[in-house]
């Protein structure tokens, strides 16, 4: 795959780099984050007699890093590492 077939499908590294072989390396690092909430109403009688709801809301954060090497314009390696938390 080309550097322009790779930036097509992934945008704009966030680093790029060379090392002392000539070899050039592409630096993806993203982060994204979830956030969900759950309503508890408690029962149907709490509906009625108009009672507070209750919820409970978590947010998850992920990463991903991605580091693509090049040589003359074409990809040579990848690896990546992703964590969650």
């Amino acid at each position: 795959m080309s550097q322009a077939e790779v930036a097509e499908a992934l945008g704009s590294p966030n680093i790029v780099t060379r090392d002392k072989n000539g070899m050039e390396t592409w630096i993806y690092d993203k982060l994204a984050t979830e956030a969900a909430y759950s309503e508890s109403s408690g029962s149907i009688l709490s509906l009625f007699i108009g009672q507070r709801r209750s919820g409970a809301a978590s947010t998850t954060r992920k990463t991903l890093t991605v580091l693509i090497k090049f040589r003359d314009g074409l990809v040579q390696d990848y690896s990546y590492h992703s964590s969650k938390f």
